[in-house]
């Protein structure tokens, strides 16, 4: 597959952690990889550290600067290691359409990594891994998740959300961006925004409609980084309810009032959480076979991603 996941090593199955074994995932290892072409990395390990290995910790300086050191002798310091490695390794990793980190790593932990003071006292879990928060900060538009929210099935599914409509969008703009490409993606894209965030569909509509008024490479990312924290939010029922009304009323016109009902009851019921979200979207895509709609049937809110991942049932 040429979707390329940054993954950490260990969980793919690698001995690589400090106590020489693994944190294998189930997802990762079975489910996820028919649709993904993994770029496993061990940072501890890239830098020369061995399996097993004494474990290490971020500590918080004196001047507030944070270090990675090592958790008995914290005067075996390897962030400068880490920092060269990111320098020379992150570079590398700009075709990426999503990176799946081990929680709690002092170099890989996404959020709430324990921060520890010079004397060892527990300062709260309050940090990023060294090295993912170097990967964050050079592709912020990059999804990032844990292996532990995976077990999230709405978490799950807003990562695999993310993944897919980046690998989208850069392959949209492999050959080179274009604003008429960029208002097709967006005309493909638009419902799928707005169960996510109302408010972000809005403004990347803005976006667009103002595109004369940037520098190409600019709007490029620009929209890539508003479309990633746009669909970041997770959809509630309530926004796919609006989400779906909307794409009723394509069909006003054609369906028999009966089967507006039908649609319209199927709908509330979704919202009120008696039948899932792939109910109400069956029956409209049924009722489009028999009146097509080229802008609606291309939306991508009814495929955003591969439906054997079964994110949606």
């Amino acid at each position: 597959m040429t979707i390329k996941i940054g993954i950490s090593s260990c969980l793919l199955g690698e001995k690589v952690r400090f106590d020489g074994g693994h944190k294998g995932s189930a997802f990762c290892m079975q489910q996820l990889s028919e649709h993904v072409r993994y770029i496993p990395v061990c940072p501890e390990m890239a830098i020369g550290m061995p399996a097993p290995r004494p474990a290490i910790r971020l500590q918080q300086q004196h001047n507030n600067q944070i270090h990675l050191v090592q958790s008995n002798d914290n005067s075996i310091d390897h962030t400068q290691a880490m920092l060269a490695f990111c320098d020379t390794k992150l570079p590398a990793l700009s075709a990426l359409s999503g990176y799946i980190v081990c929680a709690k790593s002092p170099s890989c932990g996404m959020e709430r990594v324990r921060l520890f003071d010079a004397k060892g006292q527990q300062l709260g879990k309050l940090a990023v891994g060294l090295y993912t928060r170097q990967l964050m900060q050079k592709y912020p538009w990059l999804p990032v998740e844990e292996d532990g929210r995976l077990f999230d099935h709405a978490l799950k599914e807003n990562f695999i959300c993310r993944v897919f409509s980046c690998y989208d969008y850069q392959q949209t703009m492999q050959h080179g961006f274009s604003v008429g490409k960029l208002v097709a993606f967006h005309s493909r894209y638009k419902f799928l925004v707005m169960a996510h965030s109302p408010t972000a569909y809005r403004e990347l509509g803005r976006l667009v409609a103002h595109a004369k008024f940037f520098a190409a490479e600019e709007l490029q990312q620009r929209y890539l980084l508003q479309l990633m924290q746009a669909l970041k939010n997770i959809a509630t029922r309530k926004q796919h309810t609006n989400v779906l009304q909307h794409l009723q009323g394509f069909l006003k016109h054609g369906l028999a009032a009966e089967a507006k009902q039908e649609l319209s009851d199927l709908i509330h019921r979704y919202r009120q959480g008696f039948v899932p979200l792939l109910a109400p979207l069956t029956l409209l895509q049924h009722h489009l076979k028999q009146l097509p709609n080229a802008y609606v049937s291309n939306q991508r809110y009814f495929a955003p991603y591969p439906e054997n991942l079964g994110l949606r049932a």
